[in-house]
Order: C-alpha cells, then structure tokens, then sequence
C-alpha cells in the first residue's frame, strides 16, 4: 500500500465534497498483522451537522440535475475505478484483509453498480393516464426523496458503497456516508473518485466516527434527511429503525443471515463441494450470505465431508497481499476469539471437527474449519458465525431439511444442490428467504433485487428496481375540459 496514499486519506475527512481538519484520529489495524496501517481524521458533533447542511443544501439543485449528467458522473467513476484496480485493491487488501485478488473483484463489482445506475439515471419514466371519469389526467412523477443516511459495513467496504451511493446520486440524492470504522480509507478513496469526476459540493459527505450513536442521533434527529439505508447486524439494523421512526424516515434495511446450503439426494457431490467453497470462500465466510448450515442427505454425507475437508482444510491461509493467499484474517482479535469460541463450543457439544486445528500466526487468523456432526443447538448453528466454519448435518427426509433451513428468524439467502435444476427450484421455492442460489455457489448480481425477509431486512438494493428506494412518487391532477374541448363536446365549436 502507497504510504503517500494512506497519508492523503487519513489526514483530513470528507465534508460536503471537500477535506475538513481532523477532532480527533482513529487508528485504522491490518487485520494481517495486528499493525496500526493509518490514523484517520475523525468528525465530532459539529463537523456532523456541517455534513447535514451541506446535503440539504446541494439537494434541490442535485434533484434539478439534467439526468444525463447524472448518468455522466456515474459513467466516468466507473472508469476511474476501472483504471485504479490496483490502487483501489491495495488499500481494501490493507485495511480488510481480504486477498488481493478478491479485492480487485470487488472493484469490478462497485464499478458494475456505477454502470447500472449510470443507466437507470436516464430511465426514471413516470406516467400519464386518464382517470376513470374522463374528468382528468393523472399524472405520477418520480422524485428523489432528499437527502440520504448511507450507513456501510467493513466486510465489502467499496461494494456496499457503490450499491448505496449509486442509485442515491442517479435518483438526484444527495448523500452522508458513513462507513464502517474498521475500514474507513475505502470510502474516502471513492469519495475523492467521486469529487473528480464532478460530483458537486454537498453531494457526498464521509462521516469517520467510532461514536456511530451519536452521528446517528445528529444525522436523523434532522427531519430534512429522508432516508437512511444501512447494510450490517440486525441488532444495528433495529436501532437505526427506532432511530428513523422520529421523522417517519424512509429505510431500508439489509440485515444479518443464517444461509443454509442444502445438498439434496442425487446431487452432483464434485459440484456441491464446489459451489460450497464458492460460496463459504469468500473474504474467509465473513459475508452475509455465506452459508453456515450444511444439510446433507445422509446418502451422500460422507463423500460430500470428504471433500470438503480436503478442499476447504486445504486451503491457503496467510495475509491477503500475498499472492498465494486464498484465505485471509478475520478483520479483528474479537471476531477471530468468538469464531474460535463457537468451534469449541461446538466441540463441547459432541460435534467433531474434521479439519486440522493450524498453529496460530500474527493478525486474526482462524483456520478453515469443517464441523460434522453439529446439534441444532449449537450457537455456531443458530448465529450468524462470520468466519470460515463449515457446520454439517446429515438428514433422512428432504422435508426435514426444508423445515430446519427455515427454523430461524434470518431470511437473507440459501444454497440448493439438486440432481437437476427442477428438482432443486421446487425445493428452492419452500425457503423461507430473499434470494436462493440453484445447483451455484454465487448469489450476487448487479441485475437482481438483493435483500432479505423477516430479520434479515427490509428493502432491495440492484436489480430493475433498486433506485425505487431512493424515489418517491407525487400524482397531480390535471383537470381536463378547457374552452376548446367543452366547446368541441357541446358540439358548438368547429376546428379550422
């Protein structure tokens, strides 16, 4: 990582489009390696409510933006991103701990968002049609709904950016950003990508803050803020609603998840294996849809453990910026110390673990870890466990495994390995959740709706309709029967 990059972002925060001095620095850690990477410029109270007029400010003459250039901004952030793949990697890598080359996918990723909402900028079409009477037309127009709240994790520091910022600006929002306090370099880095491609002043503000209760209090105790939409725990996530609740402001909400990863019998095992490495891969299990319940049918238990715990115990751990790293450090000593902890207590509870235990290293290691035999009891069943522990089941009867995927108050995502793709979407469509991925490890596409039912949210964010949550409709009446028409309905009048 640069250090004259690191400098440049840590040194002042982000208001209104534009650096402001330091109250305070945030120590920003390399989860590699436990070393303090950066200090970060972090805002106070009154650097809180500068970012909240500054948006309020900029809002009526963003929303008037030609959307064209709306488009345009997105459209050449894209191409900034594109073009800084390694800068942009370097410092996810850094500050994430993720390897290097998930990390590049990752700026593949936020740049598809700024590409998808660069078109659905142009695209905002509302309608005319007559009322039933004949009396009027009815016209809806979409609107931005004003300034907005983006709260963003530390898991995909850029991704979850884009996806909130995105639509935000293509809608004509303007935007206060908070980001994770674990990984706030990622943010300020696009930040300034979004200053130089022509985001105006007041448009994104960057609040860096370890007192996230009290931007929130300033942020929404503001009526003028419209909308807040947060990415992260459903604990966070039911805060921020009660939050929102004073001025009835618009949210939405991707929460926690419990993914369950069903194998079912006749399945394809070598594909199985696969699409679960696929999908538990990623930044070492530390995204809301990994999965963390294994049901496998009983027939093909043992060969589909077998591969697994050659495959995923296999796999190499080490700091992300190496290239040979395939699994990379939990992003503190506390998420490392309860992913350790739910292992044993699996243990404890007569669940064995597969895969060799590895000596501990520097940073926030946790080794691959395949768990058979694990109660439903368990808490590293029952929680959302975020780290790379695979937890199997054998079961008998399919409509068992259906009803333990769906014992559980997440809903976000699951996982169908079936012996063809009918098989596998009938019993797709008995969970109880927002997306299923069919005989695939891969979940997430810019084209689709991602989100989640009961605790794991509220909302939508890609997909056809994604934008909608920063829109609101307006209807006006327009009252037909002018001069000429009630003339030309008399029959008194004549055209020429």
């Amino acid at each position: 990582m640069p250090d004259p990059l690191l400098a440049e972002l840590a040194e002042a925060t982000w208001i209104g489009g534009c650096p402001r001095e330091s109250r305070g620095w945030l120590p920003v850690e390399d989860p590699a390696t436990a070393e303090v990477l950066a200090e970060v410029a972090l805002v106070d109270a009154a650097l809180v409510l500068e970012a909240v007029e500054a948006a309020v400010a900029a809002a009526p003459a963003w929303a008037a933006t030609a959307p064209q250039r709306r488009a345009d901004l997105l459209a050449r952030a894209e191409g900034m991103l594109r073009s800084r793949v390694e800068e942009g990697a370097s410092l996810i890598t850094a500050e994430a701990g993720k390897p290097v080359a998930e990390a590049r996918a990752e700026i593949e990723y936020a740049a598809d968002y700024l590409r998808w909402y660069a078109a659905d900028a142009v695209r905002l079409a509302g309608s005319v049609t007559p009322s039933p009477s004949g009396e009027a037309d009815l016209l809806v127009e979409r609107r931005p709904v004003g300034p907005c709240y983006l709260v963003t994790p530390w898991n995909l520091p850029l991704a979850m950016a884009a996806r909130k910022v995105a639509p935000a600006l293509a809608a004509g929002c303007t935007t206060i950003v908070k980001p994770s306090e674990l990984t706030p370099l990622t943010m300020l880095w696009f930040a300034r990508i979004l200053a130089e491609a022509g985001a105006p002043e007041g448009v994104v503000s960057v609040l860096v803050s370890d007192e996230p209760a009290m931007v929130t209090a300033h942020v929404l105790g503001d009526p003028r803020v419209r909308k807040v939409s947060f990415t992260g725990s459903t604990r966070v996530g039911r805060a921020l609603l009660q939050s929102a609740s004073a001025h009835v402001v618009r949210a939405s909400m991707e929460l926690g998840g419990n993914a369950p990863f069903l194998v079912l019998p006749g399945a394809d095992t070598e594909l199985a294996v696969a699409a679960a490495l696929t999908a538990k891969g990623r930044n070492a299990g530390q995204t809301c849809v990994a999965p963390n319940r294994f049901l496998v049918h009983e027939s093909l238990h043992d060969e589909v453990v077998d591969g697994l715990v050659e495959r995923y115990g296999s796999l190499v751990q080490g700091p992300g910026r190496e290239s040979t790293t395939q699994v990379g450090p939990l992003i503190t000593a506390a998420a490392a110390s309860r992913v350790d902890g739910l292992v044993e207590d699996a243990v404890v509870r007569g669940a064995t673990r597969a895969t060799a235990a590895r000596p501990p290293r520097s940073g926030h290691f946790v080794a691959p870890t395949v768990l058979v035999n694990v109660p439903s009891d368990a808490p590293v069943w029952e929680e959302e466990v975020f780290g790379p522990v695979i937890s199997v089941q054998a079961y008998r009867d399919v409509a068992d495994a259906v009803a333990e995927a769906n014992r559980t108050d997440a809903g976000l995502a699951a996982y169908v390995i079936g012996p063809d793709r009918g098989c596998a979407t009938e019993v797709a469509r008995c969970l109880e959740v927002g997306m299923v991925a069919v005989n695939d490890g891969r979940i997430s596409e810019v084209a689709a709706p991602f989100g989640g039912v009961r605790s794991s949210g509220l909302g939508r964010e890609g997909g056809l309709h994604g934008i909608d949550e920063y829109l609101e409709e307006r209807y006006v009446r327009i009252p037909r029967g002018g001069p000429l028409l009630t003339s030309l309905a008399s029959g008194a009048g004549e055209l020429g």
